[in-house]
């Protein structure tokens, strides 16, 4: 007798959905190699070069043999102690080398920090819009997302009272995003507090994304949890990058900064799952971290412009409502009111399809809300030049508006 076919691939694997946002970003790609006017909105990726002085570090590093080599697993000391004097001068919070470890990229650090800490059927409260590898990260480490959505009225900004309503004896950790990515929202320093005295009460872990850290404008501040609140401390995690501060979004290199016990386990995972980042882009970091800021104020100029250039363009478009963002570099705006219009003969019912229609019809790129959470919005970076942005958003408009 034969035996029943056995899945070729693993349940665990097999249940990961692709990132929706590269999924954009990569069909938008294509649609352009192939002579089509494209313009994507769809990935977080800066359109700067990196600045010339880190450039220059990496073609030095390049020709220096100690770099063709295998380093330590946590990082180069000399970018691990790069690291603990960046956190102090921008976040003004005292840790040591023992509190870093250097991931390859951002993902990495989301990943091994969930895995570090989460086991399985542990809940952890994700709020909602939220950046689409974070549910996916909960899940491999056999966890279970438990989705608070805020919607524009409160500017995407969950309460303390609904993270309680979440709450149960299985929560384990809270995943907080401020500047957030999709949405661009800002919590305010009172908010932050409210917030870590609620998980430092109940004893809740917190990963917090810092990866936007210098990309506010308005003057907003966007405080570290741990500076607020110090003995929160020994349940935070704090990840980071030079992705999209240096706009070295390939580059990949990120890190975990956390309790020196969490460091060490999650080193030992690194250490069987990629070992050292390469060591080129790890001397481009550190010379990204000592150098001046001058460079990333010119880009925060730019996208502040684009900011308030989109968002008034996409609220001339009938049914769009788009809050201002205070942070990062995305716009997400509403689109409840346009689904179920008649549009060129068809009718989109969810924002998926919605996207799929502006990107058949008029060939301009952006991500549905069902990538973050509920449907009913899209997400567009304006991470890409102003003249690309007039001429994709007025596509959308001549579409919507008739």
């Amino acid at each position: 007798m034969s035996q029943p076919a056995k899945p070729r691939i693993s349940q665990r694997i097999a249940a990961i959905a692709e990132s929706a946002t590269l999924a954009v970003d990569g069909k938008a790609k294509a649609l352009k190699a192939a002579g089509r006017p494209v313009i994507g909105f769809g990935a977080g990726e800066p359109d700067f070069p990196t600045p010339g002085y880190i450039v220059n570090a990496a073609e030095k590093a390049v020709r220096v043999v100690a770099n063709h080599r295998y380093t330590p697993t946590p990082g180069l000391p000399e970018l691990r102690q790069a690291i603990v004097a960046k956190t102090l001068r921008d976040s003004q919070f005292e840790i040591t080398v023992d509190n870093v470890l250097v991931t390859n990229g951002g993902k990495q650090a989301v990943y091994q920090s969930i895995a570090t800490i989460v086991d399985q059927g542990d809940e952890v409260i994700l709020p909602a819009p939220y950046w689409t590898t974070y549910p996916e990260c909960i899940r491999l480490a056999g966890g279970i997302p438990i989705e608070v959505f805020a919607d524009e009225t409160s500017n995407y900004c969950v309460s303390v009272e609904q993270l309680e309503a979440a709450r149960t004896s299985k929560t384990k950790a809270l995943i907080f995003c401020s500047p957030s990515n999709p949405t661009g929202s800002v919590y305010t320093p009172e908010h932050v507090r409210a917030i870590g005295e609620w998980a430092l009460k109940h004893g809740i872990w917190i990963i917090t994304d810092e990866i936007y850290e210098h990309l506010r404008y308005d003057g907003v501040q966007a405080p570290s949890l741990p500076v607020l609140i110090p003995e929160l401390a020994d349940q935070t995690i704090i990840l980071n990058g030079v992705a999209k501060t240096y706009a070295m979004t390939g580059w990949r290199v990120g890190w975990m900064i956390g309790p020196k016990g969490v460091i060490k386990a999650a080193t030992n995972l690194q250490s069987h799952l990629t070992s050292n980042v390469s060591n080129v882009a790890q001397r481009a970091a550190i010379a990204a971290l000592t150098g001046d800021l001058s460079a990333v104020g010119e880009m925060k100029v730019a996208f502040d412009r684009r900011r308030k250039l989109i968002v008034k363009m996409l609220n001339e478009i009938d049914g769009f409502e788009c809050p201002m963002p205070q942070g990062a570099f995305y716009v997400y705006p509403a689109v409840h009111k346009v689904l179920g219009r008649e549009i060129r003969g068809k009718k989109p019912t969810s924002s998926s399809e919605l996207a799929t229609l502006i990107l058949d019809e008029v060939e301009v790129a952006a991500v549905p809300g069902e990538a973050f959470g509920p449907s009913g919005y899209l997400r567009f970076s304006y991470a890409l030049s102003d003249e690309d942005i007039v001429e994709g958003i007025s596509r959308i408009k001549k579409l919507i508006n008739g």
